[in-house]
């Protein structure tokens, strides 16, 4: 029988079968690192890991592979897989980028004719100004990515939004402890609203300096509350 144009061989279940479980793995395997169960320096093989998981080597290997593109992994020669420290000096370098990229961001927005107020900008209001504050800080952190996320994207240049979610993906590993006491939830909270309000207000001074002093806070801030979450996980591990 004829094949029809445009039909596509279907791809064999066991293949589709192996690529649902490697997103689960690299899913599983990720969180375990956000949460300092896999600690920065821990080493286990794809032997472990499968028989851990209940899958074969190949889905392992796939999620691996990807957290080592991520940077979350590095594979030793003969020694298997290990966890990477934690590079301070690099994130501190990632977020001088993010700093950059958001103050542009900033400027363009500010300098929209006055009567233009994008939708965006108005959603963001609504939910860190006008809508009562949530209090779980995975939920906030998420919230929190897509506030400087979209302040870039509706800055209107598709590479610098490209670049800024590249830099928010590598720092996320540490970003998100800024949510784990409610101090610094509260505090952000503020922040982005004062931050949106100067935008909205087209000041431009006072959204610069808000939105500068907002990131070297959270940034100093993550850094203390880091070290410290991996001195508790590591002396749980020792007990």
């Amino acid at each position: 029988m004829p094949m029809q144009p445009g039909w596509q061989r279907p791809e064999p279940r066991g293949k589709r079968r192996e690529e649902g479980q490697g997103e689960r793995i690299y899913r599983l395997l990720k969180q375990e690192i956000f949460d300092f169960q896999l600690l920065p320096g821990d080493r286990f093989s794809e032997n472990d890991l499968a028989a851990r998981m209940g899958a074969s080597r190949t889905p392992v290997r796939q999620a691996l592979h990807l957290l080592e593109q991520e940077g979350y992994l590095d594979v030793q020669p003969r020694s298997g897989w290990q966890v990477r420290h934690v590079d301070f000096d690099h994130l501190e370098a990632l977020y001088d980028l993010r700093v950059v990229l958001e103050l542009e961001a900033v400027k363009r927005l500010c300098a929209l004719p006055t009567d233009v107020r994008p939708l965006p900008l108005q959603m963001l209001r609504h939910f860190w100004v006008d809508s009562p504050p949530l209090t779980d800080g995975a939920t906030v952190a998420s919230h929190d990515e897509q506030f400087h996320m979209t302040l870039v994207d509706t800055a209107g240049n598709p590479e610098m939004a490209r670049v800024h979610r590249d830099v928010t993906e590598k720092i996320r590993i540490v970003r998100r402890m800024d949510f784990t006491e409610a101090a610094r939830i509260s505090a952000t909270y503020a922040e982005h609203g004062q931050i949106l309000l100067a935008i909205l207000n087209h000041n431009l001074k006072e959204a610069c300096a808000r939105l500068h002093d907002h990131i070297a806070q959270s940034q100093k801030e993550v850094r203390k509350i880091t070290l410290h979450a991996l001195h508790q996980a590591r002396r749980e591990t020792r007990d």
